[in-house]
């Protein structure tokens, strides 16, 4: 059971992605935090996830697992591009901290549920 917790994360963070940006589609009223915080915390598991999947399956390796060194770099590269420069071009994005410290947190998350994974 262990060894698919990351599969499930994965499958449960892309449900619970998708309803939120469903009800944000269909002009549904959420609660602030769920509305502007949550997928910012699911989305660099998931990507992540989806990334780790590839590399697993092209290297034919499913013992292979994404480095920190790599985690950090998406982490900076979602914080720079999505918090630094999309708002300054594009009144959508806004720049926030706690997105950041969601996107970084998100990332240690996945980096512990990759060694739960391959533990067993």
């Amino acid at each position: 059971m262990q060894k698919k917790i990351l599969t499930y994360y994965f499958i449960v963070s892309i449900v619970i992605g998708s309803l939120i940006y469903t009800a944000q589609k269909l002009s549904v009223k959420l609660p602030s935090f769920i509305n502007n915080y949550v997928n910012d915390f699911l989305i660099i598991p998931i990507v992540l996830t989806i990334c780790l999947f590839i590399l697993q399956w092209s290297r034919s390796d499913k013992s292979y697992q994404i480095s920190l060194g790599l985690i950090l770099y998406i982490c900076v590269l979602y914080s720079v591009l999505f918090e630094f420069i999309l708002p300054k071009y594009y009144v959508r994005y806004t720049a926030d901290v706690l997105d950041v410290v969601l996107y970084f947190t998100g990332g240690f998350v996945f980096l512990v549920l990759q060694k739960k994974n391959s533990s067993t």
